[in-house]
């Protein structure tokens, strides 16, 4: 026997909205791994809030300036 909250969540899987958006997630993972993996997103360096906040500022900014770069020596 199911659950109301489990027969919601079932229906919600089975709708065109959760299709569609779970079609869209692999882009945002594998971003998130990128960062992760790559750029040291996964383990502070630093201790404190500051120390955190310019670590993760500085991976973002890495992989967005990398994606810029790629993008623009395809043209």
């Amino acid at each position: 026997m199911k659950s109301d909250i489990h027969t919601e969540q079932i229906k919600f899987q089975e709708s065109d909205y959760f299709k569609e958006k779970s079609k869209e997630r692999y882009k945002i993972e594998a971003k998130n791994s990128e960062l992760k993996h790559r750029h040291g997103y996964d383990v502070a360096e630093s201790s404190g809030l500051i120390g955190m906040q310019l670590q993760g500022a500085m991976a973002i900014f890495t992989v967005n300036v990398k994606r810029i770069l790629t993008l623009m020596n395809k043209k």
